[in-house]
């Protein structure tokens, strides 16, 4: 590599437990710029058993040339260690929205193909969650949606729930007075996601401790209003007021209310369905996450082009 470098080093996602040992060494060999792709720093890891990881991530950090950071709180959490705040730059997650996209375009068949598969009422408004159901933060936001549905007795609406895992019978306890609404799909192949997400009518998550949340991104695509909690990274992935309506954390009445609003609202859930769709096509898209990569990565290439 010495005699033909690269033009660029790349790695993702730094942190405590996943420094990077190798990148900076080689890039200040070769001369060549060192990019880093989502970085979080805690000081708190700073002692005990990660302090070695937390200081080569550090390290690593302060080396990087650019730092491309998915949130604005992954921005703030590693601006202490860089002394050209330039260097930290927000770049939001994206994902290929073209599957989403043609099974929004044919709605009518993928609700009728959900109905049948699930046995639900195509004449009544469906809500979706689509989310892992693990014994942390995330069985913490089903507690959420459980308390939330308390206050929805008196509304008509079908509620289907995609994920599995080891919370999962626990989940369905806590959901169980609801059994007659909720339909459990249980862990689908992921090509089979589109389809599920252009048949409904609002996401629903509470997003408890949620770094971003990939699936709001996924939901929106396929023309999907949000209804969420605004935690950590949830801003940065929804447009609230326009795709989305954020509750205060863990409220469990405001985000009630929310739900009841849109179920009640044909029509503003079609223009935020339209503006949802149409946000991650314009801001979110691979396309255009790719346009914006080599935007930023060419001017640190010093005239290569390869």
């Amino acid at each position: 590599w010495q005699a033909d470098p690269p033009d660029l080093w790349f790695t993702y996602h730094i942190y405590y437990k996943a420094p990077d040992w190798i990148g900076p060494a080689v890039c200040r060999t070769l001369g060549i710029p060192y990019v880093i792709g989502e970085a979080s720093y805690a000081p708190k890891r700073a002692a005990g058993p990660w302090a070695a990881g937390h200081a080569a991530a550090g390290a690593a950090i302060r080396d990087a040339d650019m730092i491309l950071s998915p949130t604005r709180l992954d921005m703030n959490c590693i601006a202490g260690l860089l002394h050209n705040k330039n260097r930290n730059v927000f770049f939001p997650p994206f994902l290929d929205h073209a599957p989403f996209a043609r099974a929004r375009d044919d709605r009518g068949r993928s609700r009728a193909a959900c109905a049948h598969d699930y046995d639900l009422d195509p004449d009544v408004p469906w809500l979706l969650t689509v989310a892992m159901m693990r014994d942390d933060a995330k069985r913490e936001s089903y507690a959420v949606v459980a308390r939330l549905l308390e206050h929805l007795r008196d509304t008509d609406y079908r509620y289907l729930i995609v994920g599995d895992g080891p919370a999962a019978d626990d989940v369905k306890r806590m959901l169980s007075p609801w059994q007659d609404r909720i339909r459990f799909a249980g862990s689908v192949a992921p090509e089979a996601l589109p389809t599920i997400y252009a048949a409904g009518d609002i996401y629903v998550w509470p997003a408890v401790d949620e770094a971003f949340g990939m699936a709001f991104l996924e939901a929106q695509a396929a023309g999907l209003p949000v209804i969420a909690g605004n935690e950590r990274g949830v801003p940065d992935v929804t447009l609230d007021g326009t795709t989305a309506l954020l509750a205060p954390p863990q409220d469990d009445k405001a985000l009630a209310m929310m739900v009841r609003r849109l179920l009640a609202d044909g029509a503003l859930r079609a223009t935020m369905s339209r503006a949802a769709a149409d946000f991650v096509a314009r801001e979110r898209s691979l396309d255009g996450a790719a346009q914006r990569l080599g935007g930023l990565l060419r001017p640190l290439l010093g005239g290569r082009t390869s």
